[in-house]
């Protein structure tokens, strides 16, 4: 993988960045949580202050190819001329005679902002055409959008073919070595935790952590299809059928590397103000549902935690998002933060847990790409990655 310190003197040029700029709106159109273009921030200064004309290009939302209001990218176009302290221009389309000439008009420096390119229905079907018109913007291609670098597109992937020097930039980079370091040679014991709702989301990194991780914490709703798989009773718990299958492979597989719950807390309702109680064991009653890990089992993983050399973690224990039942995610995050060895937390709601449990900066690192991570986690090659060699 090409990266910014294999390019040629990028002074003057044209440099097309790929960065994802999907963030959350509110109601008033403004943005409410930049993380995601902090993220970009380093690439973007790095390419300025080598005098490259910015452009940038992103999605926002999923507006299927049409050109809605909605999901425009001038509320993220807004927020990153303040971070940047800098004017940052946002046209009005994505690719043509228009763009081509404010392209051509930016002076060393610069920063020119694509509209949505989902708004382009060709975007996500790798349309040759498309590639070609983002292609005519560019003297350079930089991919830094480690969110969508599992999408064969074609701002990911499509244009990197046609763009006579590419390159990863400094987040993309960061998020390959940092997750491939995990797997290629990772400081032990090396803990997984996964956790979530689905067995089936996950299984591939289930089953490569049960290769070479020395633990793997199962927690989340998708603990039940193994609970099911064992013979326990899941009362109303969210079980997914289809993952009792895939469970009972790895719970064959797995042997002491698999860790699952010992005690749950659970609910009458997925509510913040149900009726609750705890449950010392497996066997979930008619008319409860298990919403959470109980205080047993967040302390065992919490110690199997706080001893790793590396700790992977994506998705949450239970539905953090209710008070009720955020303690088991809660002690899982402390836990991580403890830990004096590498700390690798891999997007989603992993993400939004630490940040929520204010323990975002007391972690090695916090992934921007949930699905690429996982993807590349279970040994998947990534488009908008290998378009890049």
């Amino acid at each position: 993988m090409r990266t910014l310190s294999d390019l040629s003197d990028v002074a003057g040029k044209r440099v097309l960045v790929r960065v994802d700029f999907n963030v959350p709106l509110d109601g008033d159109g403004q943005v409410t949580d930049d993380t995601r273009i902090r993220a970009a921030l380093p690439t973007i200064t790095w390419l300025r202050e080598r005098g490259a004309r910015v452009i940038l290009v992103s999605h926002l939302g999923r507006p299927k190819g049409e050109v809605n209001p909605e999901f425009s990218l001038r509320p993220a176009a807004l927020r990153l001329a303040f971070l940047l302290d800098h004017p940052v221009e946002l046209a009005d389309t994505v690719v043509g005679p228009e763009v081509e000439a404010l392209a051509d008009k930016l002076a060393d420096g610069e920063v020119l902002l694509l509209e949505n390119v989902r708004f382009e229905p060709g975007e996500t079907k790798n349309d040759p055409e498309l590639a070609k018109g983002l292609a005519a913007l560019a003297d350079v291609y930089v991919n830094d959008a480690f969110g969508a670098a599992h999408r064969a597109h074609a701002s990911t992937e499509g244009v990197a073919h046609l763009v006579p020097e590419k390159a990863a930039g400094l987040l993309l980079q960061r998020e390959v070595e940092t997750l491939n370091g995990i797997l290629a040679a990772p400081a032990r014991p090396l803990v997984a935790i996964v956790g979530g709702a689905k067995v089936t989301d996950k299984i591939g990194v289930i089953d490569r952590f049960l290769e070479v991780a020395d633990a793997v914490l199962i927690g989340g709703a998708m603990c039940f299809p193994f609970f099911k798989a064992q013979g326990h009773d899941v009362g109303a718990s969210l079980c997914e059928e289809e993952g009792i299958e895939p469970a009972t492979r790895a719970l064959e597989a797995g042997g002491q590397k698999l860790k699952l719950p010992v005690d749950l807390t659970l609910g009458r309702e997925f509510s913040a103000d149900t009726e609750t109680q705890a449950l010392d064991g497996l066997d979930v009653p008619d008319g409860w549902m298990g919403l959470d890990v109980g205080p047993k089992t967040a302390a065992a993983y919490g110690d199997i935690i706080k001893g790793a050399g590396t700790v992977f973690w994506n998705g949450p224990m239970g539905a953090f998002e209710l008070e009720p039942f955020s303690a088991g995610t809660r002690e899982v995050a402390l836990a991580v933060a403890d830990c004096p060895g590498t700390t690798v937390v891999g997007g989603g709601d992993s993400v939004a847990a630490v940040v929520q449990f204010g323990l975002e900066d007391r972690v090695t690192h916090v992934s921007t790409g949930g699905g690429a991570s996982l993807e590349l986690i279970e040994g998947r090659k990534l488009p908008g990655v290998e378009a890049l060699t």
